[in-house]
């Protein structure tokens, strides 16, 4: 039984990681008016949703099955206070950050038409802060930490999110156009104006 919570606990755990890298590279490739390459304009929104919802069931049972196991030796204190556990304090409380974060970013979701958009797009976007922490508590804790198949697989998520950054830098943005904001009609460089055919004159 010990055996089947460790296991669980870190199959789930590295689970959650990949769903948040999901979730965060659609979150910062995606731009208003632009679908994805690959996916319909409707499909984006839906799977970040999809799986966030995901990532936060996973990431439930990843820290109840450690919670009840008792070799990992997690306090339920360990959950909310970060850097308070005994083993490995500082890798422990990085993955602590990254939960309170979650929770945070769940709590307000279900909150947000009393805190408003603007509020609530604050915190969700400080909520992505979530993802490295995450990163960095799979790193260094664990008895996988050290392997190579974990180092690849989270190097392959690092890439992710990486390729989905330079995409949104790089490819301009579908309200501005290559060039930027179009100029007030009365400031425009004629060099720029179209050519239009008129009749003779009169």
């Amino acid at each position: 039984m010990n055996e089947a919570l460790w296991y669980t606990g870190r199959g789930a755990g590295l689970v959650t990681l990949v769903l948040l890298t999901v979730v965060v590279a659609l979150g910062v490739a995606s731009r208003a008016g632009r679908p994805l390459p690959g996916l319909p304009r409707f499909a984006t929104p839906v799977l970040h949703r999809n799986a966030s919802l995901l990532a936060v069931v996973l990431l439930g049972v990843h820290v109840g099955s450690l919670l009840f196991d008792p070799y990992a030796q997690l306090r339920l204190v360990d959950l909310m206070l970060p850097f308070a556990g005994a083993y490995r304090p500082l890798w422990l409380g990085l993955g602590t950050l990254a939960f309170d974060l979650v929770v945070a970013l769940v709590i307000t979701s279900l909150l947000r038409s009393r805190l408003g958009a603007t509020a609530w797009r604050r915190i969700h976007w400080a909520a992505y802060a979530a993802w490295p922490l995450a990163v960095l508590h799979g790193l260094g804790t664990g008895t996988d930490a050290g392997t190579a198949w974990l180092r690849a697989v989270t190097a392959v998520c690092v890439l992710t999110v990486a390729m989905a950054g330079a995409y949104r830098l790089l490819l301009p943005d579908p309200a501005t156009g290559p060039l930027g904001p179009p100029a007030p009609p009365g400031n425009r460089d004629p060099r720029l104006t179209p050519l239009t055919i008129s009749g003779p004159p009169r």
